[in-house]
């Protein structure tokens, strides 16, 4: 019979308006072990073990705790025993910590990441249902060696490219790169896709989350200030989520060729929510941005580029996470 580990972090599927702060705002209160009690059943014929790793709503998460997470995944799959490891999590940055804990695992058995959109405490919480189908998704001898995946409202996401699409329907989550992958329906887990996967790296380090990398957007009049701030604050990488295929504008672009002279790694994605960067304008196009230095993002979420550009920046040092990123765009 399979084991599987459920390690809790929180998120809107632990939370409850009965826990609220001074605010009146629902707040992350639910232990491991409170979700698994509210099951009954599991719905899989597994044995399932509970671990609190932290209780934090998402939004309010760390690059520093998203590492954590990591290592508490991987310290799991240093026991034979377990069979594969369900993560509770917030839903709205999920997508990155998902895809942080898929560039890093090297195992064979499966990592589930799966939330709610609505409270514990809401009479229709879909909590229960996404953790029992999670369960199934980590049991099931066909996610072997598929990486880490999203299980959320009956379907199966690869991490790799995931997307929180829509701020409160039930299926909030869409990959625009691989689409779903699979689908849960009944504790019967049916895969029709094997998710493609670039190679993994070694775990962050205990410093990790220590090196400023931001997000910038480009928008209509947007004059550079945000990007030229960030840089005189000490970043060590720029993400800038630019208009259309990867445009980002003339005076961007000026800050652009400042950052890559001063050692700043900049990357240049779209804020278009399907579709690829690619070079096709210049005056302040995709073009320019490429000729003065940046890393155009392909398909690659410029969310998740920046949890790429930081664990890269974790290891070495502006040259070589330039070159890494720019190599793994080209597989993604």
């Amino acid at each position: 019979m399979p084991h599987i580990v459920v390690l809790a972090t929180g998120g809107t599927i632990a939370s409850r308006a009965s826990g609220a702060d001074e605010s009146g705002g629902a707040v992350a209160t639910d232990s491991a072990a409170t979700l698994l009690s509210g099951l009954g059943s599991t719905g899989a014929d597994v044995t399932v073990e509970s671990v609190d790793v932290m209780r934090v709503n998402s939004f309010n998460l760390t690059l520093a705790d998203m590492g954590d997470i990591c290592r508490a995944i991987a310290e799991q799959f240093t026991r034979p025993e377990v069979d594969g490891v369900v993560v509770t999590h917030g839903t709205d940055t999920l997508e990155e910590t998902s895809f942080l804990a898929d560039l890093v695992h090297d195992d064979s058995r499966p990592v589930v990441f799966t939330g709610a959109q609505l409270a514990a405490d809401d009479p229709a919480s879909d909590g229960r249902r996404n953790l029992r189908d999670a369960l199934s998704v980590a049991a099931a001898p066909a996610s072997l060696d598929r990486g880490v995946l999203v299980s959320f409202a009956g379907s199966v996401f690869a991490a790799r490219g995931i997307r929180k699409a829509d701020t409160v329907a039930l299926q909030p989550f869409d990959n625009a790169g691989s689409g779903k992958i699979g689908t849960v329906v009944a504790g019967r887990v049916r895969y029709t896709s094997i998710p493609a996967r670039a190679s993994t790296f070694a775990l962050p380090s205990s410093g990790f989350g220590s090196d400023r990398v931001d997000v910038i957007s480009a928008y209509p009049g947007a004059d550079g200030s945000l990007l030229r701030a960030v840089i005189d604050s000490g970043t060590r990488g720029v993400i800038v989520s630019a208009t259309g295929n990867g445009n980002p504008g003339s005076p961007m672009v000026s800050e652009i060729i400042r950052a890559v002279a001063s050692g700043v790694v900049v990357a240049v994605g779209s804020r278009v929510s399907s579709g690829p960067v690619v070079a096709v304008y210049g005056n302040g196009g995709a073009v320019d941005a490429a000729a003065a230095g940046a890393v155009l993002l392909g398909h690659l979420p410029a969310a998740q580029a920046r949890i790429l550009l930081a664990l890269l920046l974790d290891r070495g040092d502006a040259t070589a996470a330039t070159t890494e990123l720019a190599a793994f765009v080209e597989t993604f």
